[in-house]
């Protein structure tokens, strides 16, 4: 046999062979991304409750990947009838969207966009909810509300897929799903004691340690390069794209941190470091679901919005009296609304501002605003029946002597005689 039939024969399982390196290395990276969100949290948060945060996370992936596992997979990826599948479990068929990887390793680099999806909720409700009743929403949010977002967005028989939405890595489906459910369960937990004056004014509760979070940040903005370029699902084919979908994503990231660094400056005379850190994760959000059609300028462009848009958004949610300690909702939930938008904007093929009409932009606008309304109302609807049931707030004397010590009897840092 020659050497080019030998090639020619083994094609296939070459394929096979190196997309499955890349797409398990990017799964683990986005894994670790639950290190970022950890890190990032736990230093935005008080320090008597930085353990508690902590827990959070914890709780999203062992009850959420157990939730995507047993139920949360066949509903996202199974048989779908357009709003949800009725698949359990990991399927051996196929699955209709050309993997050349297997079920069970596209299953976990699916669980990492899952447990994202609900870790941004638990920035949202730190220092203030009780870790059982969270512990219940992260069950149902990773069985049922987000695998039905996935399965309208990235299932071939998705509703919105069928009707070119384009959100290639999930600032729609991955992040206004988030943050769009943190805000309905920041508005229902109501805010931690102290946090606003009897005459609305707001009372700064500042983290425990900035330079944790930083790190935690820096996880994340280093997770997000294989997030973006691991939805790919393939490496064989795709050198060009990855390339496209990686420029962009730092392009993006960059612009917002730079956007964020001037406005802070300009608007309060100094530059809002924590500020800065969240309006490089806004670019990130934003960039998200356009990374694969939008050209390198745009992803600037989308970027610059992004990071004053992130301060913009958490003075006014403040203003709503809606305490929100990470900042979750602006980052993820607003600017995930606006980089779903975006694509119908910068989209080089399509866009709006590339001559492509309104089709596009329309789109985009009904799919991130059907996913906002969605896990805006149904996150309002289970949070207002557990907290009629068996309660979702931590006691005020908990929330005043801190959750770490009261509930779980140790403290992030120890005090040594």
């Amino acid at each position: 046999m020659s050497a080019l039939t030998t090639v020619t024969t083994e094609q296939p399982e070459l394929i096979n062979a190196i997309d499955t390196i890349w797409v398990a290395i990017c799964a683990a990276i986005i894994f670790f991304m639950e290190g970022g969100f950890a890190l990032l949290e736990a230093g935005f948060v008080r320090s008597k409750n930085a353990m508690s945060i902590i827990a959070k996370v914890i709780v999203d992936i062992i009850f959420g990947g157990i939730a995507f596992y047993i139920v949360g997979f066949g509903i996202a990826y199974g048989n779908s009838n357009g709003w949800f599948a009725f698949d359990i479990g990991i399927t051996s068929d196929d699955l209709g969207l050309g993997l050349t990887v297997s079920n069970k390793l596209f299953w976990f680099i699916q669980l990492g966009f899952a447990i994202a999806a609900i870790s941004i909720v638990s920035g949202a409700v730190a220092e203030r909810m009780k870790i059982w009743s969270y512990a219940v929403y992260v069950f149902i949010f990773c069985a049922v509300m987000y695998p039905m977002v996935a399965d309208w967005v990235w299932n071939p028989n998705g509703w919105l897929a069928t009707r070119g939405f384009n959100d290639f890595a999930g600032s729609a489906a991955v992040h206004a799903m988030g943050g769009f459910s943190a805000l309905a369960a920041a508005i229902v937990l109501g805010p931690r004691f102290g946090k606003y004056k009897e005459n609305g004014q707001v009372n700064a509760i500042p983290g425990h340690n900035l330079p944790l979070a930083a790190v935690g940040a820096f996880i994340l903005w280093f997770g997000w390069f294989a997030f973006n370029p691991g939805s790919t699902l393939g490496a064989v084919g795709n050198w060009e794209l990855i390339g496209t979908v990686a420029t962009n994503t730092f392009l993006a990231s960059a612009a917002g941190g730079i956007s964020t660094m001037f406005y802070t400056y300009f608007r309060y005379g100094q530059i809002d470091i924590t500020m800065t850190i969240n309006g490089v994760l806004a670019g990130l959000v934003a960039i998200t679901a356009g990374c694969n059609v939008v050209d390198a300028n745009a992803a600037i462009i989308i970027g610059l919005v992004a990071g004053v848009l992130v301060d913009v958004a958490v003075l006014y949610i403040d203003k709503l009296q809606i305490d929100d300690p990470v900042g979750a909702i602006a980052v993820h939930g607003v600017n995930g609304l606006f980089g779903a938008l975006a694509v119908g904007l910068f989209a080089t093929d399509g866009g709006l501002f590339y001559g492509g009409g309104a089709a596009l932009l329309g789109t985009q606008a009904l799919g991130v605003g059907v996913i906002a309304v969605f896990s805006f109302t149904l996150t309002f609807i289970l949070m207002k029946i557990m907290q009629k049931t068996f309660g979702i707030r931590i006691s005020k004397r908990e929330e005043s002597a801190g959750i770490d010590a009261v509930s779980f009897g140790v403290e992030a840092y120890s005090t040594f005689e």
